[in-house]
């Protein structure tokens, strides 16, 4: 008598490739790596959602996106905007050094009083470990 092959679940194969992947990268990147490895096999949104659980739209805009050649693009890291901060950043340490500031939010508020650009407490603490280290 024959045995008969079990059924591969492929949910559960994507599902313990992308926990794997979890180790070394985020899951929502994870997800993403496998959606486009599944939408170059051919499979429809439907089924790529289903498998990896991205969102239709998420699935659709990397559709769109490596059909339009740009697959390039959706590996690029650091896509965060230009600093607010980046025309006059060497003015406000300036005057961070020269002036008597008690904490973070005079500083912020001048910032804002001077330059009319709103930073919040991180910023300023960066600025202030600029400062330190040109000390």
């Amino acid at each position: 008598m024959r045995q008969m092959r079990k059924e591969i679940d492929a949910g559960t194969i994507i599902r313990l490739i992308v926990n794997f992947l979890q180790l070394l990268i985020p899951q929502t990147l994870a997800k993403r790596v496998i959606s486009m490895a599944l939408i170059a096999a051919g499979l429809p949104n439907g089924r790529v959602t289903e498998l990896t659980g991205l969102c239709d739209r998420s699935v659709r805009s990397l559709r769109k996106a490596l059909e339009g050649g740009e697959a390039e693009n959706l590996f690029h890291v650091g896509g965060g905007g230009k600093s607010k901060l980046a025309s006059f950043e060497a003015a406000i340490i300036e005057e961070i050094e020269s002036g008597s500031y008690n904490n973070r939010q005079q500083i912020a508020d001048t910032v804002q009083e001077k330059y009319g650009v709103k930073v919040c407490l991180n910023t300023i603490s960066n600025l202030l470990k600029k400062t330190a280290s040109n000390a």
